[in-house]
């Protein structure tokens, strides 16, 4: 869905949930921002490289062998300047540092609302930060080190399950399950 071109943010948004990219392009189109919706990584490269949009919505998650984030540099290449925001149903801190160490710029938990996305599009994403990963002082549950340790160990393989699973020493399915819930608080 693009808009005109007088809109001052163009955004590319790479999400393989088809559903959640139209509402999310539909409210961001709302709001004054033109959006463009890919499904996976080939078409994000291409399309940034016609399109030259200034900021990337990019799933974590894309239905497909390779990590998201090994993503985010070709992007960056195709659209010099571009700013990647990494969106995700399975946050974590380790996916959060691999994300910013190349090159996005924010990153927001699912679900989230269009002025989450607006405000970290525009650099102001600091008010729209997940309280879930904000507790000074707190120790986190053993789940919760469990949840860490599978995302390092998941980044570190660059989101291959089945290599990451092997070094986990978990059986593929096992890890799968592991990943389809969400994170657990501290």
């Amino acid at each position: 869905m693009s808009g005109t071109t007088t809109r001052a943010m163009r955004v590319l948004l790479v999400d393989d949930d088809a559903t959640f990219a139209d509402i999310l392009a539909r409210a961001l189109w709302r709001r004054g921002l033109e959006v463009d919706v890919v499904h996976t990584p080939d078409a994000a490269i291409e399309r940034a490289t016609a399109w030259a949009p200034t900021h990337a919505l990019l799933d974590l998650n894309l239905n497909c062998e390779t990590s998201a984030l090994a993503l985010i540099a070709p992007l960056l290449d195709a659209a010099p300047g571009l700013r990647i925001t990494v969106l995700t149903g399975y946050a974590s801190i380790a996916t959060t540092v691999a994300a910013m160490q190349r090159g996005a710029a924010d990153y927001l938990a699912k679900p989230v609302d269009a002025p989450a996305v607006i405000a970290a599009l525009s650099g102001h994403g600091d008010e729209a930060a997940d309280p879930a990963f904000e507790a000074p002082g707190q120790r986190m549950s053993l789940k919760r080190l469990e949840w860490e340790h599978i995302q390092r160990v998941l980044a570190e393989h660059d989101g291959n399950i089945s290599e990451a699973a092997r070094s986990l020493g978990l059986h593929r399915r096992t890890l799968q399950r592991k990943l389809e819930k969400r994170p657990v608080k501290f």
